[in-house]
C-alpha cells in the first residue's frame, strides 16, 4: 500500500502544477495515471480541485493505510504486542518471585545444615577427641581402662557417621551424581516404606540441576506417601521429550492432600519454579493422589 500512496501523492502534485504550464499544455489534454483523460477547462478545474483535496487529506489517508498494514501484520503473525508485553511482564514478576523464594530456600537449607552440624556431629567429634585424649593418658598406667575408652570412642564415631547421614538429607546422593536418575530412583524406591514401582523411560544423563530437582521431587513425594497417604502402593514414572522432563508420582492412598500445607511441598515448588518448571498436585478425597513436576531441559548441559 505504500507504493500506491506515493503514486497518488505524485499525481496530485503534478496536477496542482498544471496551471503553471498555461498555453504549453498539449491540445489533446492530459491523462491521470496514464489512462484517465482530462480535457477541457471544466475537467481540468475538477481534476485540480480533486488533487488539492487529495493532497490535504493525504496525511489522514496515510495514517489509515499504516494502521491497516499494522493490523494485517498482526493478523498474519498472530501476535498482539500489548499481550506480548503483558505476558513478558507477568513472566518477569513470576521469575523474580521464584528467584527470591529460591534464595530464601537455599539460605534456610544452609542454616539447617549449619545448626545440625553444630548440635550433632560437631559435639560428637568433640566428645570423641576428649575420650581419645583420656585413653592416651591411661594407656600405660591402665591399659584395660584405655581399651574401654577406645571402645567408647569407636561407638561415638559410628554414631557420628549416622548423624552425618541425617544432616546430609537434601544433599545429592553419590549414586545420582555418578549414575543419574535411572539408577538413583530405583534405589530410592527400594528404601521406601511403601512398595513402589519405578519406570524411567530412556532419560539418560541430564544436567546436574535437573537431575537433582527431579530426584528430590520424587523423594519428598514418596516420603509424604509413607507418612500421610495410607497407601498400599505407589508408582513413579519419569520421561522426557525434546523440551522437558516430567516426573509423576501416584499413590492409591486416601487422597485429600492439601498442597498448600507443609514445608516439604513448598520447598519443592520453590525449587521447581526457580528453573521455570511447574509442580501440580491433584488429590481428590478417596484418592488417588498424583504429583507431577515438569522441568525444562537445559540444552548443552547434559552429562551423557
Amino acid at each position: 500500500m505504500g507504493w500506491l500512496t506515493l503514486l497518488v501523492l505524485a499525481q496530485a502534485l503534478l496536477m496542482l502544477l498544471v496551471p503553471l504550464l498555461g498555453n504549453r499544455l498539449p491540445d489533446s489534454g492530459i491523462s491521470l495515471f496514464g489512462w484517465i483523460p482530462v480535457d477541457g477547462v471544466i475537467a481540468m478545474a475538477t481534476a485540480w480541485t480533486i488533487s488539492l483535496v487529495t493532497l490535504l487529506l493525504m496525511p489522514l489517508v496515510a495514517h489509515g493505510l499504516t494502521s491497516v498494514d499494522v493490523m494485517l501484520a498482526r493478523w498474519l503473525l498472530g501476535r498482539d504486542e500489548r499481550k506480548v508485553v503483558e505476558h513478558l511482564t507477568a513472566r518477569v514478576d513470576t521469575l523474580s518471585e521464584s528467584r527470591r523464594e529460591a534464595v530464601d530456600s537455599v539460605e534456610a537449607e544452609r542454616r539447617r545444615i549449619e545448626r545440625d552440624l553444630h548440635d550433632g556431629p560437631q559435639q560428637r567429634m568433640v566428645s570423641i577427641a576428649m575420650t581419645l585424649g583420656m585413653a592416651k593418658e591411661a594407656i600405660h598406667r591402665d591399659p584395660q581402662g584405655a581399651a574401654v575408652l577406645v571402645d567408647e570412642a569407636h561407638r561415638s564415631a559410628k554414631e557420628a557417621i549416622v548423624e552425618m547421614r541425617h544432616v546430609a538429607r537434601g544433599i545429592v546422593p553419590p549414586i545420582l551424581a555418578d549414575r543419574g536418575l535411572e539408577a538413583a530412583l530405583p534405589a530410592l524406591a527400594a528404601r521406601s516404606a511403601v512398595p513402589v514401582s519405578v519406570e524411567v523411560h530412556d532419560v539418560g544423563r541430564l544436567d546436574p540441576t535437573t537431575e537433582a530437582i527431579a530426584y528430590f521431587v520424587v523423594s519428598e513425594a514418596l516420603t509424604n506417601v509413607a507418612k500421610h497417604s495410607g497407601a498400599e502402593h505407589a508408582q513413579v514414572v519419569v520421561a522426557t521429550d525434546d523440551e522437558r522432563l516430567t516426573a509423576t508420582v501416584t499413590d492409591d492412598g486416601r487422597g485429600g492432600a492439601d498442597p498448600t500445607r507443609g514445608t516439604g511441598l513448598t520447598g519443592l515448588r520453590q525449587r521447581v519454579t526457580a528453573v521455570d518448571g511447574t509442580l501440580e498436585v491433584t488429590s481428590p478425597s478417596g484418592g488417588p493422589t498424583t504429583l507431577t513436576a515438569t522441568l525444562p531441559l537445559r540444552t548443552g548441559r547434559s552429562l551423557s
